[in-house]
This record gives structure tokens, C-alpha cells and sequence, in this order.
């Protein structure tokens, strides 16, 4: 099967070498999405940058014809310990029952960036 992608303004553009997200067959995958919305402003603290970097990971799926309960698993990194508590109440308040699937890790990411998500997402091959 063939990988396809299709971009959206609807969340930042990539800057580099890689698609929003890419799709083949009913499976999608959103590329790691950090606190920046669309018009490349950086939301302030690790809440808002969760919230919009979940923001645009369901918008980069949508695009690929996912919704936010076609999500299967999920990716957190965070460059903070101390953010989990936080980042864990927005992440709660936008994910509908059942959870998908997640994993938490903590790393280094560029300046002034909290949060990144990425996701994978299983739709009907057809759809």
C-alpha cells in the first residue's frame, strides 16, 4: 500500500524533512506536535502547551481521516518530572473513555519547548 498525506493549516507546518502525518491503509501517524499554534506562536507553560500541542495532533490526524477516538497510542515527552501532574490533567480533559494507550518519557527538547505528542491513530481502510 501506498503512504499518502495530505497537510492542514489547522497545525504548524513541518520544519524539516517529515509530513504532518503520514497514512497507509487505515493506519495514521501524526508527527510529533509541540506547544506552537498554527500561526507559529508558542504557547506559554506546560498546560497550554499541551493543550495545543494535542490540539494539533488531532487536527494533523483529521486531515488524515482520524478522529481523536480512532487513536490507538498515544506519546508524551516531556522535558520536566515536575510537569507530569500538569501535563496529565490537560491530556485527562481532552481524551474521551477509553484512554487510548500512552507512554511518558522524559527528554531534551529545543528551547522554550515543555511538551511533544505524536499518535497513531487506526481508521477503516477506506475511509
Amino acid at each position: 500500500m501506498p503512504r499518502s498525506t495530505s497537510p492542514t493549516d489547522q497545525a504548524p507546518l513541518p520544519g524539516g524533512p517529515y509530513s504532518q502525518h503520514a497514512r497507509i491503509g487505515g493506519t495514521v501517524m501524526a508527527a510529533g506536535q509541540v506547544g506552537l499554534r498554527p500561526d507559529g506562536a508558542l504557547a506559554e507553560g506546560v498546560a497550554a502547551q499541551t493543550e495545543q500541542a494535542l490540539r494539533n495532533v488531532f487536527a494533523v490526524l483529521a486531515a488524515g481521516g482520524a478522529a481523536e477516538t480512532d487513536i490507538l497510542g498515544v506519546r508524551v515527552f516531556l522535558t520536566d518530572q515536575a510537569h507530569f501532574d500538569e501535563m496529565n490533567a490537560v491530556y485527562e480533559s481532552m481524551f474521551s473513555v477509553p484512554y487510548p494507550a500512552r507512554t511518558t518519557v522524559y527528554v531534551g527538547l529545543p528551547a522554550g519547548l515543555l511538551v511533544e505528542i505524536d499518535a497513531t491513530a487506526v481508521v477503516e481502510a477506506g475511509s
